[in-house]
């Protein structure tokens, strides 16, 4: 397990609960007030709202981060590592701003980083005797790309979707964030995961009430998706591209010897097949060559850093 930074014995640790937040005012001051009155610090990422959100947070005693627009919820968590980086902070918590995360599971997803036993702590939905009533659909979904990052991570993680997280004070000094929208869980997870970070869960309940979710889930599902498929393409380019690529190549290679086979025997062309071969060989090279490429330019890059 990578040793975390500076861990301090609990009484001196600096908490921040981090709140992304685009056009909550009306839970902002709410969830802020509970907090402080917890006697957790709080950082409000104002992202862009075109309401009274960042006002309230600001009046109501929290650290303020204005965005000028709306960049995502990416850009929001990127602005919150990096203020917590600038206050000192020793322990980030990522807390949903519409009243969906329970303030009472906090200290649970705190308490492994205190322990030395993680450096990342999700609060998984799926974990647990209360486990969260999830739509349907957003439970397929996150399935999915949850079992797709696995697959590359190697690890055995419920939720890689949840917004309920605990971070030390290592990931949000040492990871930087390029990823705008939604696909910033899984930024973080496939990061941590080549710098060898310890990760756990804790099981968490959400409250859904009304609305569950201010995103279109197609859009939502699709941006994730996206975004897993790039950084898995960068950091597993030979697999992610050259499989594909070798499989295209031999089809390309049957349907080619299919055609010159039916022109010896027959004098003919087949037209769609050989097409079929052209194009198929065609493409499996170009992939190759695009594995190839990709894995020696990110290798340059590693040995640089």
């Amino acid at each position: 397990m990578t040793e975390n930074t500076s861990i301090k014995s609990d009484k001196a640790l600096k908490i921040a609960i981090g709140l992304p937040a685009f056009n909550e005012e009306k839970n902002i001051g709410k969830i802020v007030a509970e907090l402080l009155e917890k006697s957790y610090s709080v950082i409000v990422c104002n992202d862009g709202s075109s309401d009274s959100t960042g006002i309230i947070a600001e009046k109501m005693g929290a650290i303020i981060v204005n965005h000028k627009r709306n960049f995502g919820y990416g850009a929001a968590i990127g602005s919150l590592f990096k203020k917590a980086k600038e206050c000192e902070f020793d322990i980030l918590v990522t807390f949903d701003s519409d009243g969906q995360h329970r303030i009472s599971d906090i200290e649970k997803v705190i308490d492994p980083i205190k322990n030395n036993l993680a450096d990342i702590v999700i609060g998984s939905r799926f974990l647990g005797d209360e486990k969260t009533e999830m739509p349907k659909y957003r439970k397929i979904g996150v399935k999915v790309i949850t079992d797709l990052v696995n697959s590359q991570t190697g690890k055995k993680i419920t939720d890689s979707q949840s917004g309920f997280r605990a971070y030390s004070k290592k990931i949000f000094s040492e990871i930087n964030l390029s990823e705008s929208g939604m696909g910033v869980s899984t930024e973080i997870l496939i990061k941590a995961n080549q710098k060898k970070i310890k990760i756990t869960e804790i099981p968490i309940k959400i409250l859904y009430d009304g609305e569950t979710s201010k995103h279109n889930p197609v859009s939502h599902g699709t941006s994730v998706m996206l975004s897993t498929m790039k950084f898995i393409s960068i950091e597993h380019p030979l697999k992610f591209y050259g499989i594909p690529g070798i499989l295209f190549l031999i089809t390309g290679l049957f349907f080619i010897l299919w055609t010159i086979q039916e022109f010896t025997s027959s004098g003919t062309i087949i037209t769609n097949i050989s097409l079929i071969g052209i194009g198929a060989t065609i493409f499996g090279m170009m992939l190759m060559m695009t594995s190839i490429m990709l894995f020696s330019l990110v290798s340059v890059v590693r040995e640089r850093k």
